[in-house]
């Protein structure tokens, strides 16, 4: 199937049932970001199959990573459940939870889900990732960017490995933040048996540099996973778990982000909605600049407001508490301000894994 690329400069007419109309590309576009040279980390990366002695053991990981990804699954289908039955018109997570679980049902029932399934309360797989990562990495933001931020989620699998086997860097967060907070993965220090295992959640333990706050580095594109966004607006949804704005407020307060980095996310065209209300998104909800889809590519133009840095009143007591990296980031800004940092409302989250070091 051919892909097209349209550039979304105003309103347009949009069918929500009409998503793979196709539209001719233009062969000649000026990006609308600034184009950045490539950045190179002067760092070695090593492989982390033994730490202090201690052999790596993938099953033991994988099977943690995957009991915990279950109980946390479980506990967004409660809050998704008590939220969509709320339906309160000023609660503002409800509609959130509403459009992620129509887009969750109908990739279900269309069949164009893929594994791991089923996609409910994840960044969901789907039929065409490959073809819409192919679109992604033909961008003229790609092709300039030295180190891509990547999600760690299946349908971004296939971004990974381009962006590896294309000789950049790539920078991907611990699962749920919860080892740690980024690995750097550089493609000169992977073999061509590695390569593709270096794309998994594995394979980022085993052979990437784990970086901390203090590391320099630029981050040259972004790449985020959605469950759906509005191509008129760039307004987008991820899983309800809030770690694509975490990991974007922090690399904001390291510099290795500004407000001209490109934010990319990768769907299926049965993804792209019409009734995200722009005026109830959050302040620390991320927007995207370019949508890639199996079909076509959307240039959204957005106008809204990118994330500043983390907004400690937006984060519980309790996800402050699993996660070291924010509480060391808190301490560090109380320190340079001499202010207190309060965190918002307390919230149910399942049990994080203790990992051995």
């Amino acid at each position: 199937m051919d892909s097209n690329l349209i550039r979304v400069s105003a309103p347009f007419t949009f069918e929500p049932n009409n998503y793979l109309i196709t539209k001719s590309r233009k062969s000649n576009r000026l990006s609308s970001f600034s184009q950045k040279k490539p950045f190179t980390l002067s760092f070695k990366l090593g492989n982390n199959k033994a730490r202090n002695g201690v052999a790596f053991d993938e099953s033991a990981y994988e099977a943690e990573r995957l009991s915990m990804d279950a109980k946390a699954r479980d506990l967004m289908a409660e809050t998704s459940k008590r939220e969509t039955e709320s339906g309160a018109e000023d609660d503002p997570k409800s509609w959130k939870w509403i459009i992620r679980k129509r887009i969750w049902d109908l990739m279900e029932v269309q069949n164009i889900a893929q594994n791991p399934r089923p996609v409910h309360h994840r960044i969901p797989n789907f039929v065409g990732a490959s073809v819409a990562a192919k679109n992604l990495t033909g961008l003229e933001e790609f092709r300039v960017a030295g180190c891509v931020k990547v999600n760690p989620d299946s349908p971004q699998k296939q971004v990974r490995l381009l962006t590896l086997s294309g000789g950049k860097k790539l920078l991907t967060p611990q699962p749920r933040l919860r080892t740690g907070f980024f690995s750097v993965l550089d493609s000169s220090m992977l073999s061509p048996s590695t390569i593709n295992e270096a794309c998994t959640s594995v394979g980022v333990a085993k052979y990437g540099k784990q970086i901390g706050l203090d590391e320099i580095i630029k981050v040259d594109l972004i790449v985020i996973g959605s469950v759906a966004v509005n191509p008129k607006t760039g307004a987008r949804l991820g899983k309800g778990e809030g770690f694509a704005e975490l990991e974007y407020g922090m690399l904001r307060y390291m510099g290795a982000i500004d407000d001209s980095t490109p934010v990319v996310t990768s769907v299926h065209d049965y993804q792209l909605v019409d009734d995200i209300p722009v005026e109830k998104l959050l302040i620390h909800d991320v927007p995207v600049d370019i949508i890639c889809t199996p079909t076509q590519v959307i240039f959204t133009n957005t106008t809204i407001p990118k994330p500043q840095g983390i907004y400690w009143d937006k984060l519980s007591p309790e996800k402050l508490g699993q996660i070291r990296i924010l509480r060391e980031l808190k301490g560090r800004i109380e320190q340079e301000t001499g202010k207190e940092q309060i965190c918002g409302p307390s919230e149910k989250l399942p049990p994080m894994a203790k990992r051995r070091r």
